[in-house]
Formats: C-alpha cells, sequence, structure tokens
C-alpha cells in the first residue's frame, strides 16, 4: 500500500505533500532530523492522507496536489 499524505508544520503553518509506504515511519522521519527538506519546519502533523493500491496512482496524485490546481483542490476539499 502507498499513502499519499499532507502534514502541517506547527512552526510557519507550510504544507508538506508526499508519498510513502510507511506512513507512521515517514512521519517519524520528517519530525527527527533524517528529512533534509523538512527539517527546518518541524514539527509536523499528520492533517491528511489516502491509501492507493498502486505506486503509479500514489505517485502521480502526489504531483496532483503539488500543482497549483491541486493546491486549490486541497484548500477546498481536504483541508
Amino acid at each position: 500500500m502507498y499513502y499519499v499524505y499532507i502534514l502541517k508544520s506547527e512552526t510557519d503553518a507550510s504544507r508538506y505533500v508526499g508519498v510513502s509506504q510507511n506512513l507512521q515511519r515517514r512521519l517519524l522521519e520528517h519530525n527527527n532530523v533524517t528529512a533534509k527538506y523538512s527539517r527546518s519546519k518541524r514539527p509536523y502533523k499528520l492533517i491528511w492522507y489516502s491509501v492507493f493500491s498502486m505506486k503509479k496512482k500514489a505517485y502521480a496524485f502526489e504531483k496532483y496536489l503539488k500543482s497549483s490546481s491541486g493546491y486549490a483542490f486541497t484548500k477546498k476539499h481536504l483541508i
């Protein structure tokens, strides 16, 4: 299973969108020093996720959520 997830930084309220097969482990990585990009904006809180059985569809949906129309969709429908 593949999880597409949205995290919210409790530092500056920014969002992070990602994909992982182990959501619990990945959230721990974001809140520790192991994730380079998100290091300065921690701690993070999980605010939304969806489960996909196909890797290709999960990554396609992640890419969409990172686009401008996906960002608007997220604000209107997901969070």
